[in-house]
């Protein structure tokens, strides 16, 4: 993540969301400074999927998405990446290094919020692929 969340209020909301997660599949958040940050941290781990956080990216409902990430699973995918930006968006040097884009919404959210989003989405498809009754 470029930047950090600031607003507590979020801060505590993602951090539950994390929370969730980690009890389905280990989970690591990286907030970095700056583009020349994450990309020392992309090189770090060249075998990771990089998935950019983009409002032209692929739209997925919460179905699809835990099916998406069921098929990396199946597939081998050892480590997933996403890259979530910061309130300028991202450089291009980080949008070339995301082999997928993925749209949380076709309407504009703050960093903050699309962090938040995500955990969630995150956390319902893990819950969907283990029959939980929290997506419903």
């Amino acid at each position: 993540m470029l930047g950090k969340t600031r607003r507590p209020e979020l801060r505590a909301v993602f951090d539950d969301y994390v929370k969730r997660i980690s009890r389905h599949s280990p989970i690591e958040i990286n907030e970095v400074r700056d583009e020349a940050a994450a990309i020392k941290r992309l090189n770090a781990d060249r075998a990771a999927t990089v998935v950019l956080l983009d409002a032209s990216g692929k739209n997925l409902d919460s179905n699809a998405l835990a099916k998406w990430l069921a098929d990396r699973r199946d597939r081998g995918t050892r480590e997933l990446i996403f890259l979530c930006g910061d309130a300028d968006g991202f450089p291009e040097t980080l949008r070339q290094r995301a082999r997928q884009k993925l749209s949380l919404s076709a309407m504009t959210f703050s960093h903050e919020l699309a962090r938040v989003m995500l955990a969630e989405q995150l956390y319902r498809a893990f819950a969907i692929l283990s029959g939980s009754p929290y997506p419903k």
